[in-house]
């Protein structure tokens, strides 16, 4: 394929394996010892939602999310339907257009919300500030008097806010943040965030189609004070008569939810409890990150795709392949060869769903939130070396 790719020895397969090979960035691994057994014996199967047990527990979902997470009291957390998108996308539709707006971009999910804003939505006053992968946007560039939508952390370029400072006190608009990769992982400043949302599957592993939305007295305020111009469907109505309807963020979800993915995400956040709530999750998040940076300082032939360090996220790591060899290759060639990597150690069954988000740069994405352990991500730098190796070693075998 390239004459400039020499042959080199592979180095002999790693004899340990991970004790939980999934990597993916969503849905993501269960936490250490998760039993498929106690969240059966936990959920209120053929039950209605409505009734009193399965509503309870719903509550339970939404009380132990807001104590692990550090949520005000004056704010409201309620279970949404269609996972971080339906969260996000009901909070949008219900209240964007009251203000100008700001979209800020710098990965997938980001880019897909801006462009609901301009061509769904319509609005008219609206702003994009979009940086490349692996990069932000300059976000002192935020209006005040706007509202602001962002991803908390880039899922898809490994890339998050470093902190909330950028944010005004005295804003006028209200400020629309996706955490779905963040939330259990990163702090969130309240004082900061009018809307949030994040979906069950990323970092406590829960099951998909679930997500949470999280309300400020303002976000509250607008969706009491704001009629938009755009008929809204049932799943995203969050007010009636004028008035929010509050029994959705005390159990009476929108639309049906599955009990069995309640139980198996109160187990998570139970898990999450007992060792150490939010901060205990923030702290094994960071852990699992390092082992990364440590191991990737160690070789020239990758580096994180973020290069600010402080913007570097530790939950959806993004790897680009630095190899001078490689990096000379066409992108199409560095893509192939960032999924020979993912399909050989797909194979060996030593890390599963690792390969980068379609739309990313080349190159691999490792999940690091707290549900992971730091041990199986040492052992997964061990086969990444391996699998380099390896399809380095078959690009110059056809290069010969």
């Amino acid at each position: 394929m390239n004459s400039l790719v020499e042959p080199s020895a592979v180095p002999p397969k790693p004899q340990a394996m991970p004790v939980q090979p999934s990597f993916s960035s969503g849905p993501c691994p269960k936490f250490p010892d998760w039993s498929i057994d106690q969240v059966v014996a936990r959920a209120q199967l053929g039950r209605s939602h409505r009734a009193k047990g399965p509503k309870a527990q719903l509550k339970e979902a939404i009380d132990k999310t807001a104590q692990i997470l550090g949520v005000p009291d004056d704010y409201l957390v309620g279970i949404a339907p269609a996972s971080d998108t339906g969260a996000f996308e009901m909070a949008m539709w219900s209240m964007l257009g009251a203000r100008p707006v700001d979209m800020l971009v710098w990965e997938s999910f980001g880019a897909g919300w801006a462009s609901d804003a301009t061509k769904q939505l319509k609005l008219e006053d609206c702003r994009i500030l979009k940086a490349d992968y692996g990069a932000l946007p300059d976000l002192r560039d935020v209006r005040k008097d706007a509202d602001i939508c962002f991803t908390q952390n880039g899922t898809t370029s490994g890339a998050r806010i470093a902190d909330f400072d950028w944010i005004p006190d005295d804003r006028e608009g209200l400020t629309f943040n996706d955490a779905t990769s963040a939330a259990f992982a990163q702090p969130i400043d309240w004082a900061k965030c009018d809307v949030t949302t994040f979906s069950w599957q990323k970092v406590m592993g829960g099951e998909a189609a679930h997500g949470m939305l999280i309300l400020s007295p303002r976000a509250v305020e607008r969706l009491e004070t704001f009629v938009p111009d755009r008929p809204l469907p049932k799943i995203f109505r969050l007010t009636k008569g004028g008035k929010l309807i509050k029994d959705v963020f005390a159990g009476a979800t929108i639309n049906t939810p599955s009990m069995l993915c309640v139980a198996d995400y109160l187990t998570a956040l139970d898990w999450a409890i007992a060792n150490g709530g939010g901060q205990g999750m923030f702290a094994r998040a960071d852990r699992n990150a390092a082992v990364l940076t440590e191991w990737m300082s160690g070789r020239d032939w990758v580096e994180n795709l973020v290069s600010a360090q402080a913007n570097q996220s530790n939950t959806s790591v993004c790897l680009k392949i630095t190899d001078p060899a490689i990096a000379a290759l066409s992108e199409e060639a560095q893509a192939a060869f960032a999924k020979r990597i993912a399909a050989l150690l797909d194979t060996e069954g030593a890390a599963y769903d690792i390969g980068g988000y379609r739309d990313a740069p080349p190159g691999l994405r490792v999940w690091c939130g707290a549900t992971v352990e730091a041990s199986d991500l040492e052992i997964l730098t061990q086969w990444l070396d391996w699998a380099f190796a390896a399809a380095r070693a078959e690009i110059a075998a056809k290069a010969a």
